[in-house]
């Protein structure tokens, strides 16, 4: 299995790796089964994330593409985070093995789980704006190793 530079950079050196106090939402996924774990936390200061740390508990892969979208989401508006999907995670990191594209979806969902967990906090109904926040799909026994 061949992993990108980027891939093998962000899981070498993740940015955005910690917690925030007092953060404004905190969004975990993942599947305990498969391993890959997903914890964001995120600061939002009039609509813009002003910052988002990742704790990931999994294979090198979701390390990285925690690291890659948190990049890809920090300084930019609730609305930009909204519309990243899986998909640019993927291409942010130079692409992923196909047994390894489950962990650009949960880092997708980690940070809709905070945007949700954000709006909740406010009093505000998540889901017409965030949408459903799915399960993770893993097969029993995936494989989650670098």
């Amino acid at each position: 299995m061949a992993y990108s530079e980027k891939v093998m950079d962000h899981f070498a050196n993740p940015r955005n790796v910690g917690e925030i106090e007092n953060a404004d939402g905190i969004g975990e996924v993942g599947n305990s089964k498969c391993g890959d774990i997903m914890k964001m936390y995120i600061k939002v200061d009039n609509g813009i994330i002003s910052d988002v740390k990742f704790k990931t508990f999994g294979c090198g892969a979701a390390i990285a593409t925690s690291s890659m979208a948190t990049e890809l989401i920090k300084g930019k508006s609730i609305e930009d985070a909204l519309k990243l999907t899986n998909k640019a995670v993927m291409e942010a990191l130079d692409g992923l093995p196909p047994v390894k594209v489950h962990c650009s979806v949960l880092a997708e969902q980690a940070i809709k789980a905070a945007l949700s967990d954000y709006y909740k906090r406010l009093g505000v109904d998540p889901e017409p704006i965030v949408g459903k926040i799915e399960e993770c799909d893993h097969e029993e026994g995936c494989s989650c190793e670098l």
